[in-house]
């Protein structure tokens, strides 16, 4: 049995204990146990990270085939979000989170990807773009899922179910944590198309002009909301809808087509 077959069974394994001790626990009256999803997701982020390095980097060059790059930032949100999970009460997100990256990561397990698109380390500005715009979509997810519980806890609240909300974080905590998690997102989304303009050749080429205008309409629906909020006091339903649809045109920029190339005509 190969290393890297062992490495994917054991992140898979990982995630999904992980997700499993939130979730179980998640209505109990005394909560999950931090210490034992924090100590599972730490776990799985390590493998995962070795796991990384033994797909994506060889040689000289970077292999950004889609099941990369999907499993990249997987693992950027899965940080992401454990790191915040230390500080602040994410409950309602851990088990999403791990879920999706135990299912990514199995999915590549049971449908291994033969398509590669390796890409020299030396080419600093497009590799400078990519890891911009990886985790610039990142974020916004992470502000979407954010989005999403923002939602849920207003619900409850509404409908009185305190139960519900118990080990969840403040309605209004949460809100805050959205918007500055969405304006992050979205300047690392603008310095990556001003990178993508400035310096990658073909940037605008026809093969690419529908990804450059998905990420710019995306774009624009995130700083509307971002205006939204700050100027006029958006917040609730609204935001969310907007959310959801702003990371569905950057979802489909970043992955729809090369999804129809690389697994559909392949």
């Amino acid at each position: 049995m190969s290393v890297v077959l062992l490495l994917s069974l054991a992140v898979v394994a990982s995630y999904a204990f992980a997700a499993l001790s939130v979730f179980s626990k998640l209505f109990h009256p005394e909560g999950p146990n931090p210490k034992l999803y924090l100590s599972l997701g730490s776990l799985a982020i390590v493998l995962h990270s070795l796991l990384l390095s033994q797909s994506i980097f060889f040689q000289n060059s970077v292999d950004l085939s889609l099941m990369n790059v999907i499993s990249l930032v997987a693992f950027i949100i899965s940080v992401s979000i454990t790191l915040i999970a230390i500080r602040f009460k994410a409950n309602l997100i851990l088990p999403v989170v791990y879920g999706f990256a135990a299912l990514i990561q199995l999915t590549i397990l049971l449908f291994p990807e033969h398509t590669h698109l390796a890409i020299d380390a030396g080419q600093f500005s497009l590799v400078l773009h990519i890891s911009l715009a990886l985790m610039s979509y990142a974020i916004l997810v992470i502000a979407t899922l954010y989005a999403l519980q923002v939602s849920y806890i207003n619900l409850k609240l509404k409908t009185k179910n305190l139960a519900a909300v118990n080990h969840l974080p403040p309605l209004l905590q949460v809100e805050s944590q959205l918007f500055s998690i969405m304006l992050a997102g979205t300047l690392c989304l603008i310095i990556s198309q001003i990178v993508g303009f400035a310096f990658v050749d073909g940037f605008l080429a026809s093969e690419n002009i529908h990804k450059t205008v998905l990420s710019l309409l995306a774009l624009a629906l995130y700083i509307i909301i971002l205006l939204g909020h700050y100027r006029l006091g958006w917040r609730g339903h609204k935001v969310l809808l907007l959310s959801l649809t702003a990371t569905a045109v950057l979802t489909l920029s970043y992955f729809g087509s090369r999804f129809v190339k690389e697994f559909l005509l392949s």
